[in-house]
């Protein structure tokens, strides 16, 4: 199968998620088609199943941001005509679900009719897509997909509450890898780095306020206390 999947490129859990999910889906032998403003940071081989398409952000002075969200509906459309994509999986509500409904709409009027797969990862709901600003758009591009997905049950409820949602939302944890993440026999790495027993923490996250960063300086603080 031919797969477009669109994502933020950076280390944000959406991003990984789908990259993961794409590179996985070309193990099995789909063709998959990575469409996104720059290089996806887990996209870190290509073979003959990945693709990537980077999204080109004109510059206009009349614009005080670019346009992101129509050049992004210009290159899925694009990029179905060319490489014959049967499927969009869109990752992160804003902007790609409505871009994603831009670009099927488009491509009908070429006879083209490409299913459009919606997956919400979190704060696109439970953060941004509040926002009055959004929230019109968020809840019309969810209803209009062609699949809804949540990484869990409650994202799923979140979503029913604070918007006004008919369409079905199927719950898909996230999933990792248990050949490539498993707890090993590395104590030498541990030693040496923490040559005299000093305490070893990891904050695996971004820095946005709401990764609630305040409380790991916190720990971090108390551990070495």
């Amino acid at each position: 199968m031919k797969i477009g999947i669109v994502c933020y490129p950076t280390f944000g859990g959406s991003g990984v998620v789908a990259t993961e999910l794409g590179k996985a889906l070309a193990k099995n032998g789909h063709k998959v088609h990575f469409i996104t403003y720059s290089q996806p940071t887990r996209l870190d081989f290509f073979n003959e199943n990945l693709f990537y398409h980077e999204v080109d952000l004109r510059s206009y002075p009349l614009f005080q941001y670019p346009p992101y969200e129509l050049a992004l509906a210009s290159k899925m459309v694009d990029v179905v005509k060319h490489e014959g994509l049967e499927l969009l999986h869109v990752h992160y509500a804003i902007p790609h679900a409505s871009a994603a409904y831009m670009a099927k709409q488009i491509l009908k009027e070429t006879n083209i009719n490409i299913p459009v797969i919606t997956t919400l990862h979190g704060t696109d709901i439970t953060l941004v897509g509040k926002d009055p600003s959004y929230e019109p758009v968020v809840t019309f591009s969810i209803n209009k997909s062609d699949g809804v997905t949540a990484v869990s049950e409650d994202l799923r409820k979140d979503t029913l509450e604070h918007f006004d949602i008919y369409k079905h939302i199927e719950v898909i944890p996230n999933f990792i890898d248990l050949d490539r993440f498993k707890k090993q026999k590395k104590d030498h790495f541990k030693t040496a780095i923490c040559p005299h027993g000093e305490k070893l923490l990891a904050h695996t996250s971004n820095f946005r306020k709401v990764k609630r960063v305040e409380d790991v300086i916190h720990v971090f603080n108390n551990v070495r206390k």
